[in-house]
C-alpha cells in the first residue's frame, strides 16, 4: 500500500492510513514528501500506525522524509522501527 500524506492533514492522513491497515498485507509506504514539520500529536499519530502495523506484521516505511523529520524521529527513538526510500 502506498499513501501521500498532505502536510496540510498530516494527522488525518496518518489515522486513515492506520484504518486502512485492516486490508493491507506486507508492506506500507508512506510519502512525506510534502510535510516538513511533525508535531507532537502527528508523532503519536505514528506511534499508534506503527503499534497497529506491528500487530499485524506489516512493515511501514517513509519516503521523502527531510532532515528535520528524521531528527525527531531519531530523538523519539521511532527511526529504528521504519524503513526508509529515498
Amino acid at each position: 500500500m502506498f499513501l501521500k500524506i498532505d502536510a496540510e492533514r498530516v494527522i488525518d492522513c496518518l489515522r486513515e492510513a492506520r484504518q486502512k491497515l485492516n486490508n493491507a498485507e506486507g508492506e506500507t509506504v508512506l510519502d512525506l514528501s510534502s510535510v516538513r514539520r511533525i508535531d507532537p500529536k502527528a508523532v503519536t499519530a505514528m506511534e499508534d500506525l506503527l503499534g497497529a502495523a506491528e500487530a499485524k506484521a506489516i512493515k511501514v516505511g517513509l519516503r521523502g522524509v527531510n532532515v528535520d523529520i528524521y531528527k525527531v524521529l531519531k530523538l523519539t527513538r521511532l527511526a529504528p522501527r521504519f524503513c526508509f526510500f529515498t
